[in-house]
């Protein structure tokens, strides 16, 4: 994260305490919910990542856009949405699953170039960039849900790669401490952090997978280490854009965390490129087998 404001109170071990203790019960609220709607899958999924798509727009827009947040947010919010819907409807879409994925990729592209010529000349590439990171945001959990078999499987994959990552990075980082992992970028992240964070995600991948009964497990383990770095990687560029952009957090939507992105910055980044090796080895019907049976 971003160093302390001057003017702000400089952190307390008490202060330290009451942070971490909402994160951990914003946590229990959340991942429950995240679980929940994953395995109920079908239109509930959907609403509920295009609600964390939309409320990532808002933010990014927020953080970003300036005088032009809301003329763009309408523009943007419309393009991921139905990009979203096409994501959604594939699965039901006989025949046209690869159409619909594409249609949608161009609706975020239309979106990019519309908002761009709106957004002010030295904040255009920023302001139009929001619109894939929500957009993919919302499209990558939706397409490997679409996976009758495996669909379910995929998204508790991710997560366990995703919040072993973050967890014990956090506190392997703050235990451990040692050289840091990007100082000019997120002073607090360390190696030991990442590499005990990376660990920590190949460990919760691989009992998910024998869990799960699946084959090639040194392969499962290998997409989950890369998945990881991507994660933290993820991390790394949102700490990066606050800090471009003067902010400590995205928003204040999570007690004890700030805003939406950032808690999903690592996962937008994982579940990216966890559905593109899907979709490469698996093809438009079987996204989430070909991530995870090799």
């Amino acid at each position: 994260m971003a160093n302390a404001d001057p003017a702000r109170p400089v952190p307390t071990a008490s202060s330290g305490g009451s942070e971490l203790i909402l994160r951990i019960l914003s946590g229990l609220v959340l991942a429950p919910l995240a679980v929940g709607v994953a395995y109920l899958g079908g239109w509930a999924f959907v609403v509920f990542w295009s609600i964390a798509a939309l409320l990532v727009l808002w933010e990014w827009c927020t953080l970003i856009a300036g005088g032009e947040r809301s003329t763009v947010l309408l523009i943007a919010g419309a393009a991921v949405l139905l990009a979203m819907l096409l994501a959604a409807t594939a699965a039901d879409a006989e025949g046209s699953h690869s159409v619909r994925l594409v249609a949608g990729g161009t609706l975020l592209l239309m979106g990019m170039l519309a908002t761009a010529a709106l957004a002010s000349s030295d904040r255009r590439v920023w302001t139009a960039a929001g619109i894939p990171y929500a957009g993919l945001l919302g499209m990558a959990p939706i397409v490997l849900r679409n996976d009758a078999q495996y669909g379910f499987l995929a998204i508790a994959f991710l997560f366990a790669v995703v919040w072993a990552t973050d967890i014990v990075a956090y506190f392997i980082g703050r235990a451990v401490g040692g050289p840091k992992l990007a100082p000019r970028i997120s002073p607090k992240k360390t190696w030991s952090g990442a590499v005990g964070g990376t660990v920590a995600a190949i460990g919760a991948a691989l009992t998910v997978a024998v869990a799960a009964g699946l084959p090639n497990l040194p392969a499962v383990g290998l997409i989950a280490a890369a998945a990881s770095a991507l994660a933290q990687a993820g991390d790394l560029f949102e700490s990066a854009l606050k800090r471009r952009f003067g902010a400590k957090d995205s928003s204040h939507l999570i007690p004890g965390h700030g805003g939406l992105m950032d808690r999903l910055d690592g996962f937008v980044a994982a579940a990216v490129f966890a559905t593109l090796i899907g979709l490469i080895h698996g093809g438009v019907d079987e996204p989430a087998r070909g991530l995870l049976v090799w």
